[in-house]
């Protein structure tokens, strides 16, 4: 159901509203006077001094400038309602009470509008000794001027806790929408580079050994098509968390899949694997993770063996180490510098799932004359793998191995709690 706010004429049209104020003001000021017993009269026009009419007029027209100038209209007031002591029979008792308010409502420094309130209050006081008002009364006119002025500020300290809330709702609206972006962005990177660069080797390898083995050539470019139809159905699955109201269409939107977590890596090691990869993995971890420290740990390991796979290709051997102390989880990976021979034969395919056995670096030293393998460069890949890392209270360490290679280090806080 929509929410219709009702806005006043004081809201709607603030400059209009406050001239009508402004000419009721000394309207009531000069026509209605106080009678006998606390009642009030009205008293002919031609019977008030023009001097009289004059300060009224200017202490009254002071309020037009209540919201741009409640200073000068506080002080106009207090000047116009001391003149007027002397006489014993007028006053801008109406006039102070809406300056009053005024001063509570659009003064920002709350010093200066006590200040005010105390001028008010001694004209008051003074008056009442003039007019041998009693001390009551007095007294009470005070606490009337002083609960108007407190209304006023209150008013404007709910104002502003309410654009505070709005200003803040904004900007975590901004925030979130710049997380999700992010997010976004690194959930697309993982999937997109990891499934395009296995399709890439695969293909590329498919094309080397078309002439001499034409069988595995099938088998590689049957890998690109299983590749790509998994870099469909997670895009599409990425789709479907961006655009939930597809369920309109009779798809469900709540059923988007659990994220991947470290149960699911024996799937993605087939895939590396297939795509010409060795890998060994070591996991000593033994404590339930959850599922947020899964995430991050699976996304880790995907995009480095992505990038072992994209600089060393196919036939390089890789190692994938999980170990936990003191409630952190580490995860290694290691690419050796040196690769195997890649497989030609129909004995021995390119889309290969079998593992080779680990290998020390130390016992596989890089021939002499081989062509030095390129550079790395901090892309957006180790990028996302960081500010996942961050994200959870870790670390990300990356770079040559001493022995030889490329080594990642991510460590993350069993908790998944952000520093």
């Amino acid at each position: 159901m929509k929410v219709v706010s009702v806005r006043g004429p004081f809201a709607r049209w603030p400059r209009v509203s406050d001239a009508v104020l402004a000419a009721v003001l000394f309207v009531i000021t000069v026509t209605v006077a106080e009678g006998p017993d606390e009642t009030l009269v009205l008293r002919p026009v031609s019977s008030v001094p023009v001097p009289v009419v004059l300060v009224i007029a200017c202490a009254t027209a002071a309020t037009y400038l209540r919201r741009r100038a409640p200073l000068l209209m506080l002080g106009v007031a207090a000047v116009g309602w001391a003149v007027l002591v002397p006489t014993g029979r007028y006053d801008l008792g109406f006039t102070v009470l809406v300056v009053l308010y005024s001063a509570g409502r659009y003064v920002a420094d709350v010093r200066l509008g006590l200040a005010g309130l105390g001028v008010i209050s001694a004209a008051l006081v003074a008056e009442g000794l003039v007019r041998s008002t009693p001390w009551g009364e007095t007294a009470f006119g005070v606490g009337a001027l002083s609960l108007t002025w407190y209304v006023g500020r209150q008013l404007r300290l709910r104002e502003e806790r309410a654009v505070q809330r709005r200003r803040h709702q904004v900007d975590e609206a901004r925030r979130i929408v710049a997380e999700e972006r992010t997010h976004i962005a690194r959930e697309l990177h993982d999937v997109v580079a990891h499934q395009v660069s296995m399709m890439t080797v695969q293909a590329g390898a498919a094309q080397a050994v078309a002439d001499a083995d034409p069988e595995a050539a099938r088998r590689a470019m049957a890998a690109v098509e299983q590749a790509g139809r998994q870099a469909l159905d997670e895009l599409r699955h990425l789709l479907g968390v961006l655009r939930p109201e597809s369920g309109a269409n009779g798809a469900d939107p709540g059923a988007t899949g659990p994220q991947p977590g470290l149960a699911d890596l024996p799937r993605l090691l087939d895939q590396v694997r297939a795509a010409g990869l060795t890998v060994d993995v070591h996991d000593a971890v033994r404590t339930p993770l959850p599922i947020r420290v899964q995430l991050s740990a699976y996304r880790i390991i995907q995009e480095a063996l992505t990038n072992v796979l994209k600089h060393g290709g196919p036939g390089t051997r890789a190692e994938v180490h999980l170990t936990e102390v003191d409630g952190t989880i580490t995860i290694e990976i290691l690419d050796h510098a040196t690769q195997l021979p890649t497989p030609r034969s129909a004995d021995q395919p390119v889309a290969r799932s079998a593992t080779v056995p680990s290998v020390q670096i130390a016992d596989q030293p890089a021939p002499r004359g081989s062509a030095a393998r390129p550079r790395r460069v901090a892309g957006h890949g180790i990028i996302g793998m960081r500010e996942r890392a961050v994200l959870l209270g870790g670390s990300l360490d990356t770079g040559p191995h001493p022995d030889g290679g490329f080594r990642v280090v991510a460590r993350l806080p069993v908790t998944g709690d952000a520093a």
